[in-house]
């Protein structure tokens, strides 16, 4: 490919990833075989997720645009990223547009230049009649599929519209401070010593709780003071929930059933001398779990097994205590996978809700007499949560909700926001 200016390489990066998202690929795996680097991947990553984030609303834009739908991914992509900049900086138009056309020279043997330059000049033209249509149509002014509107809509009558918002925001990076690191201090919290730290290199942040920090702004974790060495992991505040609500205590078997990458897991670790076994199914994310453990010091038990055939795995001995962080439609945590907002399908979610279903059923069994199994999505769904949760009591009648520590007893929803990510948990005692 030839060489290009850097707004036009950045351009051109950014919409061959959204093209591959338009072509159905997940693009965290597209991101990891582009061969993007320095500069370029930072700034492609940021458009692309941008333009990913408000895809209902370029789409929208685009259609009015075009005479005709565009046959190839390629140029969509590069005028979905371009538009999403013309739309974040419109005192830049000239240079976007005159980038553009030259990123336009690069893809289908130069082409599409003429077409890109007409349909980015008509948009300046008729730029507030556009945006002015865009701003009255649901799907281009929420900026999420028509069907994830109306499904928030019947679930979350009071807070649908926030959780729209916050689904096309910026997400926030939040630290853990490990625990065992800072064990031998008594006079401060863990995040206050981290907090220390971060401060001494110039990075400003707050503490959230004992062991969660808040950055001001999101950073490379080549610049997080004490990552490297085990000090801090990065983990969603709304995350760290999970091992506080399962109250694992030292000495007990704690089973993390669905643990990669295995930052749960750790964090049980950190926080009691428990017998900890990790499961998870695929097997390169089963090498994560690992790689996590040994960067903080921790050890467990970790098995390739999938969580619904506990006699491939189970050595018959019961577990005090089980995180079921069950696989789901990961609605809550969207705004760090836009393209799960447009790769996702309605018809999707009755497949998470009966794996999820036939997850915690098997595990149920070898969960010990008067231990709690916290059930855990980062979905905001009632299907996956309060209706999956609804269902699994009706059949196990040696099951409730275990009562205290959240806002409603026993389960309780944290819709995103500046903090943290959407999730929902609910702790299952058994009799």
């Amino acid at each position: 490919m030839p060489l290009l200016p850097p707004l036009a390489e950045t351009l051109r990066a950014a919409g061959g990833l959204v093209a591959s998202v338009i072509e159905g690929r997940n693009f965290d795996t597209v991101l990891a075989r582009a061969g993007l680097t320095g500069h370029v991947r930072a700034a492609s990553m940021d458009l692309a997720y941008g333009t990913l984030r408000a895809f209902g609303r370029g789409d929208f834009l685009l259609a009015r645009l075009l005479e005709r739908p565009l046959a190839e991914a390629a140029p969509r992509g590069l005028l979905l990223v371009a538009l999403a900049r013309l739309e974040a900086r419109p005192g830049d138009a000239h240079t976007t547009v005159n980038q553009a056309v030259i990123a336009a020279a690069s893809i289908g043997k130069g082409r599409y230049k003429g077409l890109v330059n007409g349909v980015l000049r008509n948009f300046l033209r008729r730029r507030e009649e556009l945006l002015a249509l865009a701003e009255a149509d649901e799907v281009a002014h929420w900026r999420h599929p028509a069907w994830w509107i109306a499904q928030l809509r019947r679930d979350h009558p009071a807070h649908w519209q926030d959780l729209l918002a916050a689904g096309n925001s910026h997400p926030p990076m939040c630290l853990r401070a490990n625990r065992r690191k800072y064990e031998s201090i008594r006079d401060a919290s863990p995040a206050q010593l981290l907090l220390a730290q971060l401060a001494a290199a110039g990075i400003a942040a707050r503490a959230l709780d004992e062991t969660a920090v808040l950055l001001e702004k999101p950073l490379p974790l080549d610049r997080i003071s004490g990552f490297a060495s085990g000090l801090c992991s990065v983990q969603d505040s709304g995350a760290q929930a999970a091992a506080r609500l399962l109250d694992a205590r030292d000495g007990m078997r704690v089973l993390d059933a669905c643990a990669a990458p295995g930052g749960k897991a750790a964090h049980l670790l950190e926080r009691a001398d428990i017998e900890l076994t990790a499961l998870d199914a695929d097997v390169a994310r089963v090498a994560r779990i690992t790689e996590n453990l040994q960067r903080l010091g921790l050890a467990a038990t970790v098995k390739v097994a999938d969580a619904r055939d506990p006699d491939a795995w189970w050595d018959g001995r019961p577990f005090d205590r089980i995180l079921a962080d069950v696989p789901c439609s990961a609605s809550g945590v969207v705004r760090r996978h836009p393209d799960a907002k447009w790769l996702r399908r309605e018809s999707d979610i009755a497949g998470f809700v009966a794996t999820q279903k036939s997850i915690i059923d098997a595990l149920w069994r070898t969960l010990a007499p008067g231990g709690t199994m916290l059930y855990a999505t980062c979905s905001v769904f009632a299907a996956e949560n309060r209706i999956q949760v609804e269902g699994f009591l009706g059949r196990h009648p040696d099951a409730r909700l275990a009562p205290g520590g959240r806002s409603s007893p026993g389960d309780a929803y944290q819709i995103p926001d500046a903090e943290h990510d959407g999730f929902f948990y609910a702790l299952l005692q058994k009799a």
